[in-house]
């Protein structure tokens, strides 16, 4: 079973992620958007990692929600309100309970993923944060059906996030800053969708301390 002490670990390593990656992420924005991704999102992260006190006790759902409103209120541009949509929407999902499962998990990540694409109108294929979100949570899904222990599950979906995330290379982007560019934005790994694959691998992150006896 989750619980909050698992949410903390996650947080904690997607903070340590962005901030390893916030150049490379700035850099991949700078060709295609607004030069301040890896900046915004690893401040974004850093205040919600200080908003959380190690999970003891916390409902886990609460924990999520909370996440996700400091991402609305410091990470700039669109990444903003996305991500923070996509926590709290997950939080909803796991609600008051103080723990949870597997189950559980995918059913709080196909929230987060419904609350980006009501929010950003996007679908794969857009060059977005849907096109490493989606084959990731699909790939969840059909290793937790196979009954996948959960460690190798966020393995397989890590792997498919990053594959999702190679994909948009190709992409001419169809939404957002760099929609604007046209074809020219074909060639460019997209920035929202890079620093999802990195959630799906700080996911991966905390389940494996967790069960690091």
């Amino acid at each position: 079973m989750l619980d909050g002490a698992f949410v903390a670990r996650w947080v904690r390593a997607l903070e340590r992620l962005l901030e390893e990656h916030r150049d490379y992420l700035t850099q991949l924005d700078a060709a295609i958007g607004d030069a301040d991704h890896g900046i915004n999102m690893h401040r974004g992260f850093s205040a919600a990692l200080r908003e959380l006190d190690g999970g003891a006790g916390e409902a886990p759902g609460r924990m999520l929600e909370a996440v996700g409103r400091v991402l609305v209120l410091t990470v700039g541009g669109a990444a903003g309100p996305l991500y923070g949509t996509a926590f709290r929407q997950a939080g909803r999902v796991l609600g008051e309970a103080p723990s949870f499962g597997p189950a559980e998990l995918f059913a709080a990540l196909r929230a987060g993923l419904e609350g980006i694409q009501r929010l950003g109108a996007a679908a794969e294929g857009d060059k977005t944060i849907v096109d490493a979100f989606a084959p990731g949570l699909a790939a969840l899904q059909r290793e937790l059906r196979a009954g996948t222990g959960l460690g190798e599950a966020v393995r397989r979906a890590r792997e498919a996030a990053e594959e999702g995330m190679r994909s948009t290379i190709p992409m001419q982007a169809r939404k957002g800053r760099a929609s604007y560019l046209g074809p020219r934005s074909i060639g460019h790994q997209d920035p929202g969708a890079t620093s999802t694959a990195l959630l799906f691998s700080a996911l991966e992150r905390a389940v494996e301390e967790g069960a690091t006896p």
